[in-house]
C-alpha cells in the first residue's frame, strides 16, 4: 500500500486524462494543470458549505461563477439543466470555459451533460468527493440527467479533462454513503481481479475504519481497473459493460424504491442475486457466491433485495440500456475476478434467483 499521491492514466489518445489521487489534494496550487480564465463550478448544497471555500481560493486568479444545487438524485433533473445554461449565458460564458463539478456523482453527471451541450462542448473537470464518485461516475466519460421515464436517459459520453480524487473529503461521508462507495470497489474485484477481492477481505477493518492508506489503494485499484476498460471499450461495446455488475437488478430496486434505497445499496443487492443465478446455473461455486455475499454484508451493505412482484421486476429490468432486441443481458460473475456479459430470456430463472435474494422488508 502507498500513501503518497497516485496519478493514473486514462488512455485515450489525445483525450487521455489524468486521475490524481491523495490526501490534502484540495490545498494544491494549481488544482489542475492548465485551467482557463471563466470557470463554472457546479456544486451541491451539502459538499458547497465544506469544500467550496477551499477550491475558490486555489482559483482566486480566475473569473469563478458558482452554480448551486440541492442534494440528491432528483437534483439531475432537466430543469436543473436548463437552470445552469441558463447560469453560463447570463455571465458570457465563451467555448474557452470550464465546468469544474464539486460533489458526488449527480453533481458530475449533471456538470458533466452540461459541459458536452454548452456550445457544442467546453472543457470538463472532475473533484469526486464521495467515495461512490471518486471509484465510479467520476471516470469514464459517462454524462447524464434524469427523464420522468427513467434515470440516465438523457446523455452523453464526454472525457473529463482532468480528475482530482482528495481522500480527505471522505471523512465528512455518513456511514451510508461510505458503504455506497463500498460496494462499486467490491464490484471491480468480482469481475476484474480476484487478488483485489482477497485484499478487500483482509482489510475490512481499515476501511470500515477509513484508513488513509487502505482508502488510497481502494481507489487507486479500482480507478486503475476502470480506467484500463474505458481505454479499451469507451462507448460501451463490448468489455465496458462488465462495469454494469449488480446494476440491471439495483436500478429495478432504485425505480421502485427511489425513496429508501441508495444506488450503492441496491448495486449491492443486485451484485448477489447476480451470483444467486449463475450459482442456480452451475457456473459459479457456492464458496465464491458466500464469499461475494459476505463481504459485501462486512462493509454493512444489505444482500437482499426488497420484495416485488416479478412482473415489477421485469418491467424496469426492459428499460435498461443493455436490452438488445427486447432480451435483457445481465452481467453475471462467472469466478470472483471473472465475469461475462449473458442474454437471458428466461424469466422463470431469473425470479428463481430474486426471489431467493429477496426479503419481505422493504
Amino acid at each position: 500500500m502507498q500513501k503518497t499521491t497516485q496519478q493514473i492514466i486514462v488512455g485515450l489518445g489525445e483525450r487521455s486524462y489524468a486521475i490524481d489521487i491523495g490526501a490534502g489534494l484540495l490545498a494544491r496550487t494549481p488544482l489542475f494543470n492548465v485551467l482557463p480564465h471563466q470557470i463554472l463550478i457546479i456544486t451541491n448544497t451539502v459538499v458547497g458549505p465544506l469544500y467550496l471555500d477551499q477550491v475558490r481560493a486555489q482559483l482566486a486568479s480566475h473569473h469563478v461563477v458558482v452554480h448551486t444545487i440541492d442534494d440528491g438524485e432528483s437534483a439531475k433533473s432537466l430543469a436543473n439543466y436548463g437552470a445552469i445554461m441558463d447560469t453560463l449565458i447570463q455571465y458570457n460564458f465563451n467555448r474557452d470555459c470550464a465546468v469544474v463539478a464539486l460533489g458526488g456523482g449527480v453533481v458530475g453527471d449533471l456538470a458533466g451533460f452540461v459541459a458536452a451541450t454548452y456550445q457544442r462542448g467546453v472543457r470538463f473537470y472532475q473533484i469526486p468527493t464521495t467515495l461512490l464518485a471518486q471509484v465510479d461516475s467520476s471516470v469514464g466519460g459517462k454524462t447524464a440527467i434524469n427523464h420522468p421515464g427513467g434515470k440516465n436517459m438523457v446523455g452523453a459520453f464526454y472525457q473529463p479533462q482532468g480528475v482530482l480524487i482528495d481522500t480527505n473529503c471522505l471523512a465528512s461521508l455518513n456511514d451510508r454513503d461510505y458503504a455506497c462507495g463500498l460496494a462499486e470497489v467490491v464490484k471491480y474485484g468480482v469481475i476484474a481481479d480476484a487478488e483485489f477481492f482477497a485484499w478487500l477481505e483482509a482489510h475490512v477493518n481499515q476501511l470500515n475504519a477509513r484508513d488513509s492508506g487502505a482508502l488510497t489503494y481502494a481507489i487507486q485499484r479500482s480507478c486503475e481497473i476502470k480506467a484500463d476498460i474505458v481505454a479499451a471499450d469507451e462507448r460501451e461495446q463490448s468489455v465496458r459493460a462488465l462495469l454494469n455488475l449488480g446494476h440491471t437488478f439495483g436500478h429495478a430496486i432504485e425505480a421502485a424504491h427511489y425513496d429508501t434505497w441508495k444506488h450503492g445499496e441496491a448495486v449491492a443487492a443486485g451484485t448477489v442475486i447476480a451470483a444467486k443465478l449463475m450459482h442456480q446455473l452451475g457456473e459459479l461455486s457456492a464458496a465464491d457466491m458466500a464469499r461475494i455475499e459476505a463481504l459485501l454484508q462486512a462493509f454493512q451493505l444489505p444482500v437482499r433485495a426488497p420484495k416485488m412482484p416479478l412482473a415489477q421486476w421485469q418491467a424496469f429490468m426492459q428499460r435498461d440500456k443493455k436490452v438488445q432486441d427486447g432480451t435483457v443481458r445481465l452481467v453475471l460473475p462467472t469466478a470472483i475476478g471473472a465475469a461475462s456479459l449473458r442474454p437471458m430470456a428466461d424469466w422463470q430463472v431469473i425470479g428463481q434467483a430474486i426471489t431467493a435474494m429477496s426479503t419481505t422488508n422493504d
